[in-house]
């Protein structure tokens, strides 16, 4: 039989029952949809809630899917305008978006996707590709050349928002990151505990080495402090 349309509003008990008051309830348009209530009991949460039946079913509201923003594997922020992180794939395009980026420092020998450059070139991005070697101990060479382009790049703000990234996020980036904090005066120790926070159990004794041993000197003409 036929249901007739019927408006059903609660509202929740007088606040002065609780020690605090709770949020309100997500709004529509955050792409969440609330589930349907069959009982006519209001959630202490809720400061009202219009229930609106028509035929014997919930009325639907239509809404839009949220963006999905999902950041490159080992993304994180270096300083103001520098970031670092794995080879981005399709799925981190929207998050990159959101950085503003005005350069890419890419430390892979591999050819650059064709989808990354497509990005890269609608967004007005430069791309930096530095290609380094990524094979593992005991036949990892790190070219002292390349990380130091990399560094210039890095240090010309001019460049700024800019990422750096290889293929995982954690033995080219972290020598290239851990030269900058050696110029930026950290301590051996802090800079290795970055290093190792990424490389976690492949941290190689080869690229601390390298670190350490780093002369920072002929780059010290140029700042390696960015201002917010």
């Amino acid at each position: 039989m036929r249901q007739e349309a019927a408006s059903l509003v609660v509202t929740r008990e007088d606040h002065r029952q609780h020690h605090h008051s709770r949020p309100p309830p997500p709004d529509e348009e955050d792409g969440e949809e609330e589930e349907e209530d069959t009982d006519a009991v209001a959630p202490s949460s809720c400061a009202t809630i219009l229930l609106r039946r028509v035929s014997g079913e919930a009325e639907a509201v239509e809404s839009e899917e949220p963006l999905q923003l999902v950041p490159p594997l080992n993304f994180a922020m270096v300083d103001h305008g520098v970031y670092r992180s794995g080879f981005p794939d399709a799925s981190n395009l929207p998050f990159l978006e959101t950085l503003r980026l005005r350069s890419v420092l890419c430390l892979c020998p591999e050819p650059y996707p064709e989808a990354n450059q497509e990005f890269l070139r609608a967004h007005g991005i430069r791309l930096f590709q530095l290609g380094i070697d990524g094979s593992k101990e005991p036949f990892v060479s790190i070219p002292e050349d390349r990380i130091r382009e990399a560094l210039k790049v890095v240090l010309d703000t001019r460049n700024h928002p800019v990422l750096i990234h290889c293929k995982r996020g954690k033995h080219r980036t972290g020598c290239v990151v851990g030269c900058l904090r050696k110029l930026q005066r950290w301590c051996l120790t802090s800079v290795f505990d970055e290093y190792q926070r990424f490389a976690a159990a492949k941290a190689r004794v080869s690229d601390l080495r390298f670190i350490e041993l780093f002369d920072v000197s002929s780059l010290k003409h140029l700042p390696a402090s960015f201002s917010c």
